[in-house]
């Protein structure tokens, strides 16, 4: 027999072997027992560092919230106080167990809270004039949406933690990365709103400012202008919400104006609006199609749409797309240079849909913050 096969340890390897068949055992019964409870606290702690960051981003908002209302608003006295009340604001939507006239106790209630809100900004900033008022106003509403974002995971962190419950928590921890992404959209919304810097939503207004350009305006309804632009032998009733201070207007209530002022005698409804795109889409695709292009609570389309079936007028839609991190920050080149594509689409539109003479109404939705008329 070789004498170096004679000195392996076989004992040893034995030994060895044992030691880490039972560490297997002892881990195999340990996660039996225990992995629930084991991975409820990874998750957690994962829930707790995100939750961290969006406190973070709360704070910073604050900040600067506050900061901007001093610098403009030079008022006299200490306002934070009034921001952080500001940022608790509820709006409690009217009952809906009778659906008969629910839009028009929405549309009120919309329209008390915006006058509430720029109230409450005119004593929080009283040197601030109309176009900076609503561009803070914007600003204390982003404040308000980081906030609620924050108080709203927070409460389902603290529950799941009381009550040790795994779903609550792996449920949070699947939403967050969903979540974090909007509220970082916020944050980047913040220097926007507070330069008073065009966003990715009124993409919609810079296309009718671009068509309105040099012609005369008027007010066809609350924060809403109209210019008549001839166009390709045709003549287009350009709206928008008014600029340059961070305004969506009524353009709903404007469409039905319009319509009711020209007894119906308008042969198509052109709506543009910033649209979500999809992962894998570009940033400035445009789409077009049927129907109301307006987002919001949904009084504004639910005007459009019953004004445009009173009189049987076929409303189109060109649609932007972007993603909601665009929607609220800086206008990226890209949904500019789009702008122009999408009045060669509006042209192409009125020349396919419409004969010379006719009438058509084009709405540029959106938030117009720094887009003037």
């Amino acid at each position: 027999m070789n004498p170096a096969i004679s000195q392996i340890p076989i004992g040893d390897n034995n030994t060895l072997n044992m030691i880490l068949q039972i560490a297997f055992y002892l881990f195999f019964v340990v996660f039996l027992f225990y992995g629930q409870k084991i991975q409820l606290y990874i998750s957690i702690r994962d829930v707790e560092k995100s939750l961290r960051k969006l406190r973070y981003m709360r704070d910073k908002a604050r900040e600067i919230a506050i900061q901007a209302i001093k610098e403009i608003g030079k008022p006299k006295e200490d306002i934070t106080a009034r921001v952080d009340d500001f940022l608790d604001y509820v709006s409690i939507a009217p009952v809906d167990m009778d659906p008969s006239g629910i839009v028009w106790k929405l549309e009120h209630l919309l329209n008390v809270r915006e006058s509430r809100f720029k109230e409450d900004v005119k004593l929080m900033a009283p040197e601030a004039d109309e176009t900076q008022i609503n561009n803070l106003e914007n600003v204390l509403e982003a404040t308000m949406a980081l906030n609620f974002i924050y108080k709203y995971i927070r409460h389902f962190y603290i529950l799941g933690r009381k009550t040790l419950s795994l779903y609550i928590i792996m449920q949070l921890q699947m939403l967050l990365p969903l979540i974090m992404r909007e509220a970082e959209a916020y944050t980047r919304a913040l220097k926007a709103f507070t330069m008073g810097q065009p966003i990715g939503d009124g993409v919609g207004a810079l296309v009718a400012a671009k068509l309105m350009n040099k012609y005369e305006k008027r007010e066809i309804a609350k924060d809403t202008v109209v210019a008549e632009v001839p166009i390709n032998g045709r003549i287009a009733y350009v709206l928008k919400a008014k600029g340059p201070g961070g305004n969506v207007g009524k353009p709903g209530e404007g469409i039905k104006r319009i319509l009711e002022e020209k007894k119906g005698k308008i042969s198509t409804v052109i709506m543009v609006d910033a649209g979500l795109k999809f992962e894998g889409e570009k940033v400035g695709e445009i789409a077009e199609g049927v129907g109301a292009a307006i987002g919001g609570p949904g009084v504004e389309k639910f005007k459009t749409e019953e004004i445009t079936f009173k009189y049987k007028v076929p409303v189109q839609a060109i649609i932007v797309k972007e993603d909601v991190g665009d929607a609220i920050s800086a206008m990226r080149k890209e949904l500019i240079d789009a702008a122009d594509r999408v009045i060669e689409r509006i042209k192409r539109l009125i020349n396919e849909k419409t004969k010379d003479g006719d009438a058509v109404i084009i709405a540029g939705i959106g938030n117009t913050i720094g887009i003037a008329q």
